[in-house]
């Protein structure tokens, strides 16, 4: 298989996975037979695409595949008679590459609703979501709730027993039944755009994909939910960050910090649109934890430079979330914005009362924040010791390569 080939099939599977799951969840109602015959027309794209070709459309050919072994395996079983006879009749009569894809789009929403129906417990709404509509790997998402994998696993088997046992409806539902629903849907989309902007694995920091899906849901959501201030939160607050992505790695890939960003490589256009977004949201007076953050981002984006920075508006900012949404990953974020407005003595502190609370272990961030506040601080030899447990635990390679040269820097100051 050419590299070509290789990287067409991976490119294909971060963006067309959700949509193949979601067409035929919405085609068969059977999710454990949705996702195995979504991986087999995956694997026979790697046995099929270099003798013929990339397909033109991916996902078009991905889920025609998708969908004949779903109905092939449906044939297979006479207790699944009726079923089949639903599904010949939903499947489109023509080939779905000949047609807008905009059918697979509306899937996509339908399938966020149907995870985050209130019967199901918030985390299980936002697990099953991610696994199924972004094809996260199961440790991903574990490592995203900061809970083992075993653990994770069981909560998503869990769920979809809930949801066929239930008879849950895979369907948008009715707008009055929406706002019980919309803390999942928000919360999907927010760790979606994370994985996107910020990868848990790999070689890259990045994943361009997950992020431009993320914003593309985020606005459908705003569009169907207009006057739901958070919504319009977190779609400004993705735009905000999503304006500093080129930005946030250098030509080699390697992590760029926001005080080293050039910040002529920022997309003005989308942080003035995310402003936008922002004030619209603020003006319905009701302000929550999306609009919080993206007031933060905007502190950042609209600084002209890293030393005009209102860290002290930041901080305050973090605070108030942490009223409305306690987590010890926001008092470290906290951390940083005292320890940058106040000195790192004071950030330095805090950092060792969340460390006592031991809600943060396994965490790099922890080590990796506390090992900045030291260096600051001139204590070189703890702060080495604190670099190399941030890098132990760190999971992308970008993430390592940034950690090795602040150690480097530690350890051999010029």
């Amino acid at each position: 298989m050419t590299q070509d080939v290789s990287d067409a099939v991976a490119t294909a599977f971060r963006e067309e996975w959700g949509r193949v799951v979601a067409a035929l969840i919405g085609t068969t109602g059977d999710w454990d037979l949705a996702e195995e015959c979504a991986q087999e027309a995956f694997a026979s794209a790697l046995k099929t695409w270099p003798r013929d070709g990339v397909p033109r459309r991916p996902g078009a050919w991905l889920t025609t595949v998708a969908r004949n072994r779903a109905l092939d395996r449906l044939r297979r079983s006479a207790a699944e008679a009726a079923k089949l006879r639903e599904v010949a009749a939903l499947a489109p009569a023509d080939d779905p590459g000949q047609d807008d894809d905009s059918g697979i789009r509306d899937d996509r929403l339908r399938l966020m609703f149907t995870c985050c129906h209130p019967a199901l417990p918030l985390e299980a709404r936002v697990a099953l979501t991610l696994r199924t509509l972004a094809g996260l790997t199961t440790a991903e998402i574990a490592r995203a709730f900061l809970v083992p994998e075993p653990t994770m696993a069981k909560r998503l088997v869990r769920a979809k027993n809930k949801i066929r046992h239930a008879g849950i409806p895979y369907r948008v539902p009715p707008s009055h039944l929406l706002p019980e629903r919309v803390v999942g849907v928000l919360a999907v989309l927010y760790l979606l755009f994370n994985e996107g902007y910020a990868a848990s694995t790999g070689a890259d920091l990045v994943r361009q994909g997950l992020c431009a899906e993320a914003i593309r849901l985020a606005r459908a959501l705003a569009g169907l939910m207009p006057d739901e201030p958070e919504a319009l939160g977190l779609l400004a607050l993705m735009l905000l960050h999503d304006a500093r992505r080129a930005a946030r790695v250098d030509a080699a890939g390697d992590l760029v910090t926001l005080e080293d960003q050039d910040r002529a490589r920022w997309e003005r256009a989308e942080i003035d649109e995310g402003a936008g977004v922002l004030d619209a949201a603020l003006r319905r007076g009701r302000p929550g934890p999306y609009q919080l953050q993206a007031a933060i981002a905007a502190c950042h984006a609209t600084a002209p430079d890293a030393a005009a920075t209102d860290w002290a508006e930041i901080a305050l900012l973090y605070w108030q979330l942490g009223e409305l949404m306690p987590s010890p990953v926001v008092e470290l974020n906290r951390a940083v914005a005292v320890a940058m407005s106040q000195g790192p003595a004071a950030g330095l502190e805090l950092v060792a009362a969340i460390e006592d609370t031991g809600a943060l272990a396994g965490y790099y961030l922890l080590p990796a924040t506390r090992a900045d506040l030291l260096r600051r601080l001139g204590r070189r030899a703890e702060a080495a010791a604190s670099y190399r447990a941030a890098r132990d635990l760190a999971a992308t390679d970008a993430e390592r390569r940034y950690l090795d040269r602040r150690l480097a820097e530690t350890t051999n100051p010029s």
